[in-house]
């Protein structure tokens, strides 16, 4: 571990402190500051997670963070704040509700935080990186939104399910944006580097996707009140660790596209090496005709949400 790396987790729900007590378990960083409305919770939990930190004989310590200025010097600011998807609200309800939120934190983070990298996890995933890009005015490889590493683990989740067997060694892919129009790629999906396409037929395979497109509503209507958590929040640290581990290591990320796959000034999922510098490259894979209609399809739904936005002047606020 590099000594004095430091993360900042916005936002003390379920997800929020899920991801900051796994940082503080894997001693990938020194200081984790831990943000939210409350600040009352959020020093509670901090310091119930600082007292578990000694009890995993980790050196991590989590504060409370209670004004923005507890932020700076961060390496990394994790945006989970936000209202959670209830039975019945899909993710572009929580457009607006949402959006307001995050540009309050992404101002924020560009006055005292102009060196960070954000990771942004709050709903709906790919406009809110969007707006997290708009009103930081980072470069784009600095404001990565956290989407397809979940959705990946979902589809490897349902791929063992399926088959029984190579738990740990399925890797699935995934490009587009989170949600609905996500797009699994079965042809770069390997369980112990055997292609999905040899063990599966193309019905399981549609059965797989159609699964993993719905992952986070079944969760969502099981639980009653709130959404997933422990699985987005280790999905989180991982993209997490890549940057402060500076391992060069490609996840499935929201990035600004510029060309990319034929896109520009729009947000979406697609392959990307993480690093020191957030998303350092990005991917370009060979999709067939039907994959690269669906990641149209993809691409347009983030557009529109992005056009209402704009429609309502939401960023000359």
């Amino acid at each position: 571990m590099s000594k004095g790396k430091k993360v900042t987790v916005i936002g003390t729900g379920n997800f929020g402190s899920t991801v900051a007590f796994i940082l503080a378990m894997n001693g990938v960083c020194h200081n984790v500051v831990l943000r939210g409305r409350n600040y009352n919770v959020a020093k509670g939990k901090a310091l119930d997670m600082s007292q578990a930190s000694n009890a995993a004989r980790q050196h991590t310590i989590v504060k409370a963070g209670k004004t923005p200025e507890d932020m700076a010097d961060s390496d990394v600011v994790v945006i989970t704040a936000g209202a959670p998807r209830t039975p019945g609200m899909s993710r572009d309800d929580l457009l607006l509700k949402n959006a307001d939120i995050v540009k309050k934190y992404s101002r924020e983070i560009k006055e005292h935080v102009p060196n960070a990298i954000v990771v942004v996890v709050s709903n709906p995933l790919d406009a809110m990186t969007y707006v997290a890009l708009k009103e930081t005015g980072f470069p784009r490889e600095r404001v990565l939104g956290m989407a397809g590493i979940l959705d990946s683990a979902r589809m490897a989740h349902f791929i063992y399910e399926k088959l029984e067997y190579g738990a740990g060694q399925i890797r699935a892919t995934v490009m587009g944006g989170h949600g609905d129009t996500m797009v699994p790629l079965p042809k770069f999906t390997t369980v112990a580097g055997v292609p999905i396409e040899d063990l599966l037929d193309s019905e399981e395979i549609g059965e797989i996707v159609k699964k993993t497109r719905n992952g986070g509503a079944e969760i969502v209507n099981l639980l009653g009140n709130g959404s997933a958590y422990y699985a987005p929040a280790k999905s989180t640290t991982v993209m997490v660790e890549a940057i402060l581990r500076d391992t060069n290591q490609i996840h499935s990320c929201a990035v600004m596209l510029q060309g990319e796959y034929g896109y520009s000034d729009i947000v979406s999922g697609v392959p990307v090496m993480i690093g020191a510098g957030g998303a350092e490259q990005i991917i370009q894979m060979g999709l067939k005709p039907l994959q690269i209609n669906r990641f149209k399809n993809s691409v347009a739904s983030v557009q529109k949400m992005v056009d209402k936005l704009e429609e309502m002047k939401f960023f000359k606020r």
